[in-house]
């Protein structure tokens, strides 16, 4: 579970996330140049890619840590398959 800081941080980015993409929106609607609404869409999408090294960050400093500080090698070896199968997801999306 991320702290309260995090959470904030992250809601914080998608709200004005989700202001980026209405003015993508209004862009299109406006028939502004292609150019531009492509800019805007690749500002929207580095946007949620710093939402998702935040969110990823979290998970290993929290969710991973904890595992790794318990004695039970079997959640460990899960924790660490969950955390490849998320980077591949991250990563290759």
């Amino acid at each position: 579970m991320m702290d309260a800081d995090t959470k904030h941080k992250v809601q914080g980015r998608l709200k004005r996330i989700a202001g980026q993409v209405g003015g993508i929106e209004r862009m299109v609607d406006d028939d502004r140049c292609c150019t531009d609404v492509l800019l805007q869409i690749a500002a929207a999408r580095a946007a949620l890619g710093k939402v998702g090294t935040i969110m990823l960050a979290s998970h290993v400093q929290t969710c991973v840590a904890d595992t790794f500080e318990g004695d039970a090698p079997a959640d460990q070896r899960s924790k660490i398959e969950e955390l490849i199968e998320v980077f591949d997801r991250y990563c290759n999306t």
